[in-house]
């Protein structure tokens, strides 16, 4: 169980980074960000900009508390993680009801509009942050070739997470 801890700190903070990277990573990609935000939520201007803040802060929180050597801050940060993760989710399939063209602005620029894959992606995601913090209580030795598997599984995993879209994107069948 320590090494599937491992692993989803290793996802999940990954992941997080990214995204808290790629929203942060020029005033254009910052403005962007909260444009989507409006465009994903049915909030009033004066409320959007700062629900874009609080996400990026509670994204940017997560990393940290997975990074810390105490089991209960990578407790806390599963929790959030699992938290933002749902509350994203839901503002998704909110937004696909509404039939909102959405761009996924999840890591940074993209103009790939929010899908049932992303539901799926965030849902997995919250999925492994659960069990991350479950495993997460657990003690005992540690044995280094397993710790180093955990860590690459779980940063091959956030790559793939991450790049997701853009995998897609090339994998896509060619027009004709």
């Amino acid at each position: 169980m320590l090494y599937l801890a491992i692993g989803m700190r290793c996802l999940i903070g990954a992941v997080f980074l990214v995204s808290v990277l790629g929203k942060t990573a020029g005033r254009g990609a910052y403005a962007a960000f909260v444009v989507s935000v409006r465009e994903l939520l049915p909030l009033s201007r004066t409320v959007t900009r700062p629900a874009a803040a609080l996400v990026v802060l509670g994204e940017a929180a997560i990393v940290p508390l997975l990074a810390l050597p105490q089991p209960l801050a990578h407790q806390s940060g599963f929790a959030l993680a699992a938290v933002l993760l749902t509350a994203f989710t839901a503002a998704i399939a909110g937004s696909l009801r509404r039939g909102s063209p959405a761009p996924c602005r999840c890591f940074g620029a993209s103009a790939t509009p929010l899908g049932a894959r992303h539901l799926v992606r965030n849902l997995l995601l919250a999925a492994g942050a659960t069990a991350g913090a479950v495993a997460a209580a657990g003690t005992g030795p540690l044995r280094p070739g397993s710790v180093l598997a955990a860590v690459f599984a779980g940063l091959l995993l956030s790559a793939l997470v991450t790049l997701l879209d853009d995998l897609l994107y090339l994998l896509r069948p060619a027009a004709v």
